[in-house]
C-alpha cells in the first residue's frame, strides 16, 4: 500500500520566501498581491512533487514566544515587518481556506514549534515539511524530510538524514541544536559562543557530540580536553552561560498545546470553484489551469512565465 503523505507549510517562511524573491506584483486596482502568488507557486510545485493526501499551514503570531522570555533581545534585530507583506497574510489565509487546508497557531510559540508538534506525534504519514528556513532540521527523521526553498521560490532541495549530515560534514540531525548552540544563529540573534565559527563547531560537536560533553571534558580536565587550544578553552569557559542558553532557543518545543487531529487535513476533495474564484479575484489567471486535480484536463505549460 503506498504511503500517506502531510505536507506541512511553514507558511511565515515561505511567505517571507515570496516577498523578496518576486516583483511587487498588484492587481489593476493596485492591490498587492505578489506574496499570495508565490505562496501558490510553492504549493502547487509542492503537490505536484508529492501528491499529498494531507496538508496542514502552520502560522506564527505577533506576539513574543517563550523565548523571548527567555532571553529578550531574541529576534531582536529583525526590522520590522513591511506592510506590504503584513497586508498580504490574510489573503494567504483566505486562499489556505479555499484549499480546505486547516491553520495551526497558537499564542506564545512559534510556527516551527507547531511543525514539530504534528511530526513528532504518531501520524501514519509520511511528513514533508515545506519551509523557507533550515529551523525545521532538527526533526528530519525516517519519517520527516524538510522540502526547502533554497533560493527564491523554485530552487528547492529536499533533507533527509544524509542530506543533513552532509550539509554539516558529518554531524547527526540530533546535534544541529549543539552546532546552533556554538555557532548561534545571527537571523535570530542567538549569541552562541563569540569567537567560535561554522568549522570549529562542527569539529567541536563531532569530538565530543554534544555541548553537555564538551564542557564537562573541559571542566574535569580530561584527557580529549587537553587536545584543545588554550583560546578555544577560554571562549567557551567565558560563553557557557551563553552556549547552553542557545541551545534552549534553538531547541524545537514538541509538546504544543493544540488540537490535531490527521484527518481535518485531508484536502483533496477540496472546493474547486471556490479556489478558482480567489485566483480569478486575485488575477491570477495564468495559475488557474494548474490547480491541483486538474492538470489532466490540459496539457502542462513548460518553462511557464511568472505573470
Amino acid at each position: 500500500m503506498k504511503e500517506k503523505k502531510l505536507i506541512i507549510i511553514d507558511s511565515n517562511s515561505v511567505i517571507h520566501r515570496a516577498f523578496h524573491a518576486l516583483p511587487p506584483l498588484s492587481t489593476k486596482s493596485g492591490e498587492r498581491v505578489n506574496v499570495v502568488y508565490g505562496f501558490l507557486l510553492v504549493l502547487f510545485r509542492a503537490i505536484k512533487d508529492f501528491q499529498p493526501d494531507y496538508i496542514a499551514a502552520a502560522f506564527d503570531l505577533p506576539k513574543p514566544t517563550f523565548r523571548h522570555a527567555q532571553f529578550k533581545e531574541y529576534k531582536g534585530k529583525r526590522p520590522p515587518t513591511p506592510a506590504d507583506l503584513s497586508s498580504q497574510i490574510p489573503k494567504v489565509k483566505e486562499i489556505l481556506g479555499a484549499f480546505n487546508i486547516p491553520i495551526f497557531e497558537k499564542e506564545g510559540f512559534e510556527a516551527d514549534d507547531i511543525i514539530g508538534t504534528i511530526a513528532n506525534q504518531k501520524n501514519e504519514a509520511e511528513v514533508i515539511i515545506l519551509s523557507g528556513d533550515l529551523d525545521s532540521l532538527q526533526l528530519v527523521s525516517s519519517k520527516v524530510k524538510i522540502y526547502f526553498l533554497r533560493k527564491g521560490v523554485k530552487d528547492t532541495v529536499l533533507y533527509d538524514k544524509d542530506r543533513v549530515k552532509e550539509k554539516y560534514q558529518g554531524l547527526d540531525v540530533f546535534q544541529v541544536v549543539d552546532y546552533k548552540a556554538l555557532r548561534g544563529d545571527a537571523s535570530d540573534n542567538i549569541p552562541g559562543v563569540r569567537g567560535i565559527g561554522e568549522k570549529t563547531a562542527i569539529e567541536l560537536i563531532l569530538n565530543f557530540g554534544s555541548i553537555e560533553n564538551l564542557y564537562k571534558e573541559i571542566e574535569q580536565d580530561l584527557e580529549k580536553s587537553k587536545e584543545m587550544s588554550p583560546r578555544i578553552k577560554e571562549l567557551l569557559l567565558s560563553n557557557k552561560e551563553n552556549a547552553f542558553l542557545s541551545k534552549k532557543l534553538s531547541q524545537l518545543e514538541l509538546s504544543v498545546p493544540i488540537s490535531f487531529d490527521l484527518k481535518q487535513c485531508y484536502w483533496i476533495d477540496y472546493n474547486k470553484e471556490a479556489a478558482k474564484q480567489l485566483l480569478e479575484k486575485y488575477e491570477f489567471f495564468s495559475l488557474i489551469p494548474r490547480l491541483p486535480g486538474q492538470e489532466e484536463k490540459k496539457p502542462e505549460i513548460k518553462n511557464p512565465t511568472l505573470f
